[in-house]
């Protein structure tokens, strides 16, 4: 394949630009990367709802197993800054089946581990190589026509936010039944028949740089210096996903107290969370045909509605709804966003994501423990107000950014 070379303002060195389209994506093969999201992203939150099962294996090592969600929580953050710039220097079709056998020997081993050192060790490698999901949602965009690219990501992130939203359900049902190793052993079989989909399914990426690792690394920070949309979609989600992990830190503490609801019905509500996955086809499609910064702001808004109408209402009826709602908001703009970075350095696409994933958690981080002191001194009003701060943050944020590219553009 014919090329040429450009210089990368990301870094000193040379990046590859491609003077022919890479291979375009079909329908059955962004469904297969959607649905492989999905199955990867899950493997964070098995854990999660079987804590006190595994807890109660490793007798006298609570302390120890109880570090197993951090642990992955961790290793994925890892995965983010250390893995997922590789994209851009290698092969991606590559990279994500290595991934992938590497999360399945992690799974294996988390399912045999013998005490709660090694499981704690093996969820690290577990979160380290469920960054791969993050590899998935890159390529999909550079496959994508520049005129579906919205419509291709908001397939794919679907795909993605059903894992997060279901896999904690599946893991407690397998959890409750069979056993955490079973869980851990399931997801060991679904990571390798995942490997099989893609390695049937995905074609071979080109290299978009020749940078040397250690400055792949280093040009995060210039991408993020030189970038000004980059920063302001990162600050944006980042203040959005607080808020989406605001609601869902405390919605089990709330129903317990309010209606007095078990946990298992507080997991329920992330089916009902997971209608709001069906608005991310749409709103992709609508920022392919009027332009992301519409629905970034159309998604804010109908999260701050979300919140009032937690506040407003107690009814069990608007309690769902609220949670609809700030699910469809929140996948709107985060599809949005994707949508902005994806087509500022074509080149750099895995860097943009690993910064602008990368705040997106530390944002939701910040929104969990906020949420959790909010809950402790003012109750439920308390984790409203704060919830409708942080959205509220990031429509100020937007709008200034529109007002002064409508300056710019008088």
């Amino acid at each position: 394949m014919a090329s040429t070379i450009m210089h990368d303002r990301s870094s000193p060195t040379e990046t590859i630009g491609e003077t022919e389209s890479p291979p375009s994506i079909g329908h059955g093969v962004t469904l297969a990367m959607a649905a492989a999201c999905g199955f990867i992203v899950a493997n964070i939150y098995y854990n999660q709802p079987m804590l006190e099962i595994i807890e109660g294996s490793f007798p006298g090592r609570a302390l120890v197993s109880g570090f197993v969600p951090t642990a992955t929580q961790l290793g994925f953050a890892l995965g983010l800054i250390f893995l997922v710039p590789l994209g851009d220097r290698l092969d991606r079709r590559r990279l994500i089946l290595i991934q992938l056998a590497g999360l399945a020997l992690s799974l294996a081993i988390a399912a045999v581990a013998p005490d709660a050192y090694t499981l704690v060790a093996a969820s690290i490698l577990v979160g380290a190589a469920s960054s791969v999901a993050q590899q998935i949602v890159p390529f999909a965009a550079e496959l994508a026509e520049t005129g579906r690219r919205g419509a291709v990501i908001g397939t794919v992130m679907s795909g993605l936010l059903c894992g997060i939203l279901f896999g904690r359900a599946i893991a407690g049902t397998v959890g409750d039944h069979y056993g955490w190793r079973a869980m851990f052993a399931l997801g060991c079989l679904l990571a390798i028949l995942t490997g099989i989909l893609l390695a049937i399914v995905l074609p071979r990426s080109r290299p978009t740089s020749r940078a040397l690792y250690v400055e792949l690394l280093k040009s995060l920070f210039t991408l993020l210096r030189d970038e000004p949309d980059l920063r302001r979609a990162t600050l944006i989600q980042a203040s959005l996903f607080g808020s989406f992990s605001a609601l869902w830190t405390v919605l089990a503490l709330y129903l317990d107290a309010r209606y007095h609801l078990s946990a298992q019905v507080a997991g329920l509500f992330g089916v009902v969370g997971a209608v709001g996955v069906l608005f991310a086809p749409v709103a992709g499609r609508i920022a392919d045909q009027r332009g992301p910064h519409m629905v970034i702001g159309l998604g804010a808004v109908i999260m701050f509605a979300s919140w009032i109408l937690f506040d407003a209402s107690h009814a069990m009826t608007a309690l769902v709804v609220g949670v609809m709602l700030l699910d469809f908001g929140e996948q709107g703009a985060l599809i949005s966003n994707q949508h902005v970075i994806y087509a500022l350095r074509p080149d750099a696409r895995n860097r943009l994501n690993t910064i602008f994933m990368g705040g997106m958690f530390i944002g939701g981080a910040a929104g969990s423990a906020g949420a959790t002191f909010a809950w402790e001194q003012s109750g439920w009003p308390g984790v409203c107000g704060f919830g409708g701060l942080l959205v509220l943050a990031a429509i100020l944020l937007h709008v200034q950014a529109r007002l002064k590219s409508h300056r710019r553009k008088i």
